[in-house]
Parts: C-alpha cells; sequence; structure tokens
C-alpha cells in the first residue's frame, strides 16, 4: 500500500460510559473503543478513504492485540505497531457531561508504550516520502520518544506536508514551560501547526486573540497556523491569507473526539489540495458529526456524511 498519511504516537483504550452525565464512580457499564490523538487521526482520514498508518507501542497484552485488530478493522496499517515486553497498553476512562465537561483519567503508569519509541522503529524512509505526515506534542514529553520524534521530523526536512499538532495534555508534563519549549523545537520542522486555544497559548506562553495567536505561530517558522476555537468555529492562516469557519450547530453528546476527527479531515483537505476556507468547513463538520455521538474512533463520519453535513 502506498501511504499517504503516517501519523506517530500515542495510542490508549479508551473506556467510555454509557451513561451520560453520571460521575466515573457510579458508571455501571463502559465501551470499550480505541483512543488516543494520533490513532484516532488515523482512522478518521482512513474513513474518508485515505490510506494511512500509525507508528506506535502497545503492551504484550489483551488490549494490545485489541488496537492492532481495530486498526486494521478500520483501514489503518498495523505493521508499524510495535510491542513492548513489559510495559501495558494504557487505558483512558472518561466522564460524559455534556456540552463541555469531559473530564479523562489516564492509567498510563509507570510509562506508556507509545513512549517508548526509539529511532530504529521508525522507516525513516517512509517519513521522507509520505505526503503527509502528523506528529504530536504528546510525543514529546519523555525520552525517548521526543528524541525519536525530533529525528523524525529532521529526516523530513520540512517537506510538504508536515503536520504537528500541539496536543497538550498537562498530565503529561511537569511544567508547561518545558512543553512550550519542546513543542517550538517540533515546529520550527514542521510546515502546519494545529491546536486549541489552550494548547496554542501553552506554546506561545500567552494568551492571545485567535488572529494574533495564528500570527504568532507563523512566527516560529510554519506555512500554516490553525487555531481551533471549539464553540466559536476555526481560524486559519498563512503568510498571505487565512480564514474564519463557524462551528456547525449539534447537539453535543461528547466532544472528545471531535478535534480528532476535525484533524482526519484536515489531512484530507490538505492531500487534497483544496482551497483553505473549503478544508475548514469540511473539517469543522466532522469535527461537529463526531461531538453529536458518544464514541471517538469508532463513531469517525465517512465522506458522505461530511458532505452531506457541509452541503446543508
Amino acid at each position: 500500500m502506498t501511504l499517504e498519511l503516517l501519523t506517530v504516537g500515542r495510542v490508549s483504550v479508551d473506556l467510555y460510559p454509557e451513561q451520560i452525565g453520571v460521575p466515573l464512580e457510579e458508571v455501571r457499564a463502559f465501551r470499550k473503543m480505541l483512543g488516543g490523538s494520533p490513532a484516532n487521526v488515523a482512522v478518521a482520514a482512513a474513513r474518508l478513504g485515505r490510506r494511512t498508518a500509525l507508528v506506535t507501542k502497545v503492551g504484550d497484552d489483551p488490549f494490545g492485540r485489541y488496537v492492532r485488530r481495530a486498526l486494521e478493522e478500520f483501514g489503518v496499517e498495523a505493521s508499524r505497531v510495535g510491542t513492548h515486553p513489559s510495559l501495558r497498553t494504557p487505558l483512558a476512562f472518561c466522564e460524559v457531561f455534556p456540552p463541555d465537561r469531559f473530564p479523562l483519567l489516564f492509567y498510563r503508569a509507570p510509562r506508556a508504550p507509545d513512549l517508548e519509541l526509539e529511532p530504529g522503529d521508525i522507516d525513516l524512509e517512509a517519513v521522507a516520502s509520505v505526503p503527509l505526515f502528523w506528529t504530536t506534542g504528546t510525543g514529546l514529553s519523555e525520552e525517548p520518544s521526543r528524541s525519536t520524534t525530533l529525528e523524525a521530523l529532521e529526516r523530513r526536512g520540512r517537506r510538504q506536508v508536515t503536520v504537528h499538532d500541539l496536543d497538550y495534555r498537562a498530565a503529561f508534563w511537569s511544567r508547561t514551560e518545558e512543553a512550550a519549549g519542546w513543542n517550538r523545537r517540533a515546529l520550527a520542522h514542521a510546515t502546519v501547526a494545529v491546536g486549541n486555544e489552550d494548547e496554542v497559548a501553552v506554546v506561545l506562553g500567552e494568551r492571545l486573540e485567535p488572529r494574533e495567536a495564528a500570527s504568532a505561530l507563523l512566527e516560529l517558522g510554519v506555512e500554516l497556523a490553525v487555531v481551533k476555537l471549539g464553540g466559536a468555529g476555526v481560524l486559519a492562516a498563512t503568510s498571505s491569507t487565512s480564514a474564519a469557519v463557524p462551528a456547525v450547530a449539534v447537539e453535543v453528546v461528547n466532544g472528545l473526539g471531535a478535534g480528532d476527527a476535525f484533524g482526519g479531515a484536515l489531512c484530507h483537505g490538505l492531500l487534497a489540495g483544496w482551497p483553505l476556507e473549503r478544508t475548514l468547513r469540511f473539517a469543522n463538520a466532522a469535527g461537529a458529526i463526531v461531538a453529536s455521538r458518544l464514541g471517538c474512533a469508532d463513531e469517525m463520519p465517512t465522506l458522505a456524511e461530511v458532505e452531506a453535513l457541509c452541503e446543508a
């Protein structure tokens, strides 16, 4: 298979409560799903017809076997998923309080296998040649994943399209300043930066108005800055143009997967060479569809579903 998209980094098994608006200690049943932002982005793009693969590691356990099987069922190449001999596949539990509160509880101790990625775990020739390469800030939070991710980005050589998703999770970092510094290092090798307002504020060290924030990201070296604004939509800018698109109105069930659905759809638009505004509208629609559903990877929309919402 000739790849179009290669993502690298975090993977988990997500356990979503089947009772909405109930604290975790009172939940009676959970639904098991594939999780982790780079995994979800790969699934989202695959659902839209793109040829995708994920580089990560799982544990030598039943959940690791589930991750591989789920990726293959979603059409994501799983041959680049390694196995750590002793660490366990991470779990993530969430609580669902629509429309805007979705706390997460991560089980990644003592370490997550996906943070044990070594340079030999990544096919650097594939990194250099794939049309779209996607990394995340989470992959920079610990060694050896940090050095491995940066080496891959350096080998990529800022080829179009190289996306760095800020993907900031406070639980994975000892200090926000550390997250800011390493993400800035990664952005120097990327052509596209993606993040929500909070993530962008962490990297910039201050909260700016969205257009100013996008301009500040461009000054860090990327060619396209995408700032997700939640219920206010999304803003993106290059050195010569910008576009702001409002959110698609839906009844939110679980907002956790919306950003990853947006990411997969963004990849689709970038690979297609669409104009910026069209790409953002398409990605916004994909995110809205998943926000209206309980799950994440399992709920990624098809091309027909996204196009139908865009037309509506």
